[in-house]
């Protein structure tokens, strides 16, 4: 039992020994002469044990008062993280607290947002496109010759922008865990030209590690207009990856270092149809190695990335005469930058270059070329990485709340190896111009023209095409907490 309640019981226990005293004293009666002493004698002890009684009652009271008070250890424990330390409170003994109580840090609560958008893109195009790609401008899929995807003019309806995605954010000791799971309907691949679940993001990140698929280091989405085309600016760096990346530094200022999942794509030129390359088969020994390092101002940033990549191939077919198998290295520099313009401008822009990156490319064919090496029997034919320069101008406009528009122009060119086919692709345009309209929240229209353009490498073959877009997006989003 505590002390508190043992000097409880024993003050009460007196208390009521004392009223059966006195209430036994009043039942005998006694005569006047004889009672007179001892009557003197009783209320003086009365009043004694009355004023004894009083103290009692306050000792009660203070001893009720202090059991409902905490202790030091709650208070400490109970204590608002204000950075003020708390008041020391005297234990039993009297001894003051060693230190000060420690901050306490209410825990945050977890949150899970489910968000997303419906869209629809209508419009026409003037020109011809690989039907596959008929809702997005890539100067790859034009045409390569006269009437490849003839006829010309088509109108286009589509819904493959639509999107779904859940995100996650846990505080723990070790940092913020956070997830996010992204789909949307555009069909690329086997199911390229379909309405189709397409995977964007599967990614989970804990404090300064993250590991899935995510946007890779060596991108700079920021970059991307504000426009309703889906795929975007040709000369964008713009890739979605399997990696491994560790963030040292977080915020508006960062740095990234990530290991991605490699690969990369070749192409055969005028030898595709030779026997002796049917045993060429790639070989990816080694994970692409990226990074980008942002510097955030007040106006804007600055963010530099770059990548290094090793590409091999093995001649299953290799004789003591010719041996086919080879390894290049591919490697890029990204620089881009968002600056405000004012109070209703935004600029965007990125520079890129490197050689064999053209998988990370946003609209880009092959990493390695093919070049003829006569001089060399036993390798006559060997491969090259492709370099490559890409350039995105874009500058987003605000008119009002309601209205924005964007105007900007993208350029890829890449340098092509001797073997490739006269009519491989060589250098891509892309520009647009829009006018959108938000007349609620969560809700955006408008229209957009736009302009591809693609040149061959050396048949002297090139083609434009034009195109003019409506599209109508809905967003929804709600945010809960467990």
């Amino acid at each position: 039992m505590k002390p508190e309640r043992v000097g409880l019981f024993r003050h009460s226990t007196l208390l009521l020994l004392w009223l059966i005293a006195g209430g036994t004293q009043s039942v005998w009666p006694q005569s006047d002469n004889a009672a007179k002493p001892e009557i003197q004698q009783l209320q003086g002890k009365l009043e004694l044990m009355q004023t004894q009684m009083q103290q009692l009652k306050d000792e009660i009271v203070a001893l009720q008062h202090a059991e409902q008070q905490p202790s030091a250890t709650e208070v400490a424990l109970q204590a608002p993280a204000t950075g003020t330390p708390v008041t020391e409170v005297a234990t039993q003994t009297q001894e003051p607290a060693a230190k000060p109580a420690a901050e306490a840090t209410p825990p945050e609560k977890g949150t899970i947002e489910i968000y997303g958008f419906a869209m629809l893109d209508s419009g026409y195009e003037w020109g011809q496109t690989d039907p596959n790609w008929f809702d997005v401008v890539r100067p790859t899929k034009l045409d390569s010759f006269p009437d490849e995807f003839a006829p010309d003019g088509k109108v286009y309806f589509s819904v493959r922008q639509s999107r779904f995605g859940v995100k996650t954010s846990n505080p723990t000791k070790f940092g913020d865990l956070k997830t996010i799971f992204e789909f949307e309907l555009f069909g690329t691949g086997v199911d390229a030209g379909q309405t189709t679940f397409r995977l964007r993001h599967a990614y989970g990140e804990l404090g300064h590690f993250g590991g899935g698929q995510y946007w890779s280091p060596f991108m700079d989405i920021d970059v991307f207009p504000n426009s309703v085309e889906y795929w975007g600016p040709t000369g964008m760096v713009f890739f979605r990856n399997v990696q491994f990346r560790w963030m040292p530094i977080k915020g508006k200022s960062r740095v990234t270092i990530a290991l991605e999942r490699p690969g990369a794509s070749a192409d055969q030129g005028v030898y595709a149809n030779r026997i002796e390359l049917q045993g060429v088969k790639p070989k990816f020994d080694m994970p692409d190695i990226s990074f980008d390092a942002r510097l955030g101002r007040s106006w804007g940033y600055f963010q530099v990335a770059g990548i290094l990549r090793k590409i091999s191939w093995v001649d299953l077919n290799r004789t003591a005469e010719r041996d086919l198998s080879d390894t290049v290295w591919g490697w890029g520099i990204n620089l881009s930058s968002n600056v405000k313009l004012g109070k209703s401008n935004t600029g965007r822009f990125q520079v890129v270059g490197g050689e064999g990156i053209q998988n990370y490319m946003n609209d880009a064919p092959t990493d390695v070329g093919i070049e003829n090496n006569f001089s060399d029997p036993r390798k006559p034919i060997k491969g090259v990485p492709l370099p490559l320069v890409g350039v995105v101008a874009f500058v987003d406009h605000s008119w009002n709340e309601k209205f924005t528009s964007s105007v900007g122009y993208s350029l890829e060119n890449i340098w092509n190896s001797d073997a490739q086919a006269a009519n491989a692709f060589h250098q891509g345009h892309y520009a647009l111009t829009n006018l959108l309209y938000s007349p609620i929240k969560n809700v955006m229209l408008g229209g957009e023209f736009q302009w591809g353009r693609r040149v061959n490498f050396a048949d002297g073959f090139n083609v434009n095409d034009y195109r003019v877009q409506f599209s109508f997006k809905v967003n929804f989003s709600k945010t809960f907490e467990y």
